[in-house]
């Protein structure tokens, strides 16, 4: 789990001169660009760069986020740049959620080869994915009080955003050109079954020809559990983990990644957010280590989410079934394009590109 995995084929010298003519151009003045830098330990999807932009008495610490180029085996079909920029300010401007200030837009792919936007950059702490948090670093050695307060911060960031008063206009960005319903959801269909229904369409183009029969059982499972009532549909964060948070005093000070928002019923991110810490927690424990079994579980974080906002989570074995549903889609994609740049041979069960299939296999057996 140390191991750097290629999520670029891009060339940050020439990335930097590119950069460089582009804010030129945006704030009409020359301008001084540091040297780029990619982050280490977290991020498998969109191509992210650090750098300094100067221009005038002007000092700006920048993020840009790039839809990854094709030949880069991208994890997703395609990256919304426009919805991801609209949703963080949405989410900053009505929920108060401590999203990064979005500076700029860039739908045009020829300035640095595809779609980006810039944000401001942040300070503060991140749990790692490579190493992962519960083998060692900051959060593995906290005080159990301060892992509790930034468990319960982070909960509270999504209380506030599930409870913010967006408009169906200011969520139409997620909806595109069909009929909003009046809880902000697609009419003629409910949210959960929208999301479940591409994400089935997700792992058809992910994997293609080739058949993951773990993750087709696990559809099936979800199909034969459906919830009779999944409840309102909300703006949901989508990638919803403490590695997405930069913290300062285990309070979030930004909250990050929103490429995979989307409608529907709040307990997507609550039990998104559950099973990823049980993610690395399995693999933690796996491997004779003792991990954070006390951190982020299922009856704590529902109990202090219902506390902020009233409302009971429900059905929660389903939607943690769909969370490591999704997230073996994911990582099975992710495990695919290393093969395809060399760093892993195909495996003789494609079972095994699903890095948790344990953990799912003890879901179904359920």
């Amino acid at each position: 789990m140390t191991e750097q995995i290629r999520t670029s084929t891009r060339d940050l010298e020439e990335l930097h001169d590119r950069v460089a003519a582009w804010l030129r151009g945006r704030v009409g003045s020359p301008v001084t660009v540091s040297e780029l830098s990619r982050p280490s330990g977290n991020g498998l999807s969109s191509e992210t760069l650090f750098f300094t932009a100067s221009w005038g008495r002007e000092r700006t610490r920048c993020v840009a986020r790039l839809a990854p180029a094709a030949e880069a085996v991208p994890v997703f079909p395609s990256y919304d740049l426009r919805a991801q920029f609209e949703i963080m300010r949405l989410a900053r401007g009505k929920a108060g959620v401590p999203v990064p200030r979005a500076l700029w837009l860039e739908p045009d792919p020829g300035p640095l080869g595809s779609p980006f936007f810039v944000m401001e950059r942040e300070d503060g702490d991140v749990p790692q994915d490579l190493t992962p948090y519960t083998f060692e670093g900051w959060l593995r050695d906290a005080r159990p009080q301060d892992r509790r307060r930034l468990q319960d911060a982070t909960v509270g960031v999504l209380a506030a955003l599930h409870d913010a008063p967006f408009t169906r206009d200011d969520l139409a960005v997620l909806t595109g050109s069909g009929p909003v319903g009046p809880d902000g959801g697609r009419a003629g269909e409910g949210g959960l079954r929208a999301h479940v229904d591409e994400q089935r369409a997700y792992y058809e183009w992910a994997h293609g020809s080739l058949r993951v029969p773990l993750l087709e059982r696990a559809f099936d499972w979800l199909e034969a559990h459906w919830p009779d009532d999944p409840g309102p549909d909300v703006l949901s964060w989508g990638d919803a983990r403490i590695g997405n948070v930069i913290y300062r005093d285990f309070t979030p000070v930004a909250v990050l990644d929103w490429e995979m928002a989307a409608l529907g019923p709040r307990e997507l991110d609550l039990a998104w957010m559950i099973f990823l810490h049980r993610f690395f927690q399995d693999i933690t424990e796996s491997l004779g280590l003792p991990g954070l079994p006390d951190f982020m579980r299922r009856d704590d974080v529902c109990r202090t989410y219902r506390d902020l906002t009233g409302y009971e989570p429900r059905d929660m074995g389903f939607y943690e079934m769909y969370a490591a549903l999704r997230h073996g889609v994911i990582m099975a994609r992710v495990w695919r394009r290393r093969i395809h740049f060399g760093e892993q041979p195909m495996p003789g069960d494609p079972d095994d590109l699903v890095l948790h299939r344990t953990t799912i296999e003890e879901l179904l057996s359920r």
